[in-house]
């Protein structure tokens, strides 16, 4: 099973975000079967059957092995990823274009940038697969807590002005065997988790000194 793995087929797509399919995909992190699935389904083992067949159509699932149980086989699935991430690509005619409204300003533009990158890797990691060649990728995460705003469009200006050094000194245009590669930056708030409520303190206890 490998970790990620990018759907870009429209017709998988449909099949992974069907509610029940979905929730039989995500208990097949683990392999089963129709019968054991049924159970915490609350399905028939017909019914799920019919719908682990949808989804190994599409390979979102693969057979692991097959147990004989007197007069039946039981197919033994599980997911062929860990997680799944839909491409832009299963939606090519509505897919958000980045070069339509360029704006390093934008949250939507940030956003198509971000769905063009899912498409593109999807792309790349599928061709690599075939060519049985690894995939030469770089990527960089992590947080920084700015004092003001100031702060943080002064760190904005003195990166690109780095990032446009760099690409000076190292990209070369008409270099023999060379391969352009697609260098994406994004900065946006991290997504901040509230904690829940405090429960109430016990009221105090009366004192038992004199």
């Amino acid at each position: 099973m490998i970790d990620v793995a990018v759907i870009d087929d429209p017709a998988a797509a449909g099949v992974s975000l069907d509610p029940v399919r979905a929730r039989l995909l995500a208990a097949l992190a683990a392999p089963g079967s129709a019968t054991t699935l049924a159970a915490t389904a609350g399905l028939s083992r017909q019914k799920v059957n019919y719908h682990l067949r949808a989804l190994e159509r599409h390979g979102l699932i693969e057979l692991v092995e097959e147990r004989r149980k007197g007069n039946v086989t039981e197919r033994i699935m599980q997911a062929t990823a860990a997680s799944y991430v839909i491409s832009p690509a299963a939606l090519p005619a509505v897919a958000p274009d980045p070069a339509r409204a360029p704006d390093p300003l934008s949250a939507r533009w940030l956003l198509a940038l971000a769905a063009r990158l899912v498409r593109e890797t999807g792309e790349l990691i599928r061709r690599a697969r075939t060519a049985d060649q690894r995939l030469a990728t770089f990527a960089v995460d992590g947080e920084i807590r700015f004092a003001s705003a100031a702060d943080r469009a002064a760190f904005a200006e003195e990166l690109s002005a780095s990032v446009r050094h760099l690409a000076a000194k190292y990209h070369d245009e008409h270099a023999s065997g060379g391969r352009p590669h697609r260098l994406v930056i994004a900065l946006h708030p991290s997504i901040t988790r509230h904690p829940g409520p405090t429960p109430p303190s016990a009221p105090d206890q009366p004192s038992t000194e004199e």
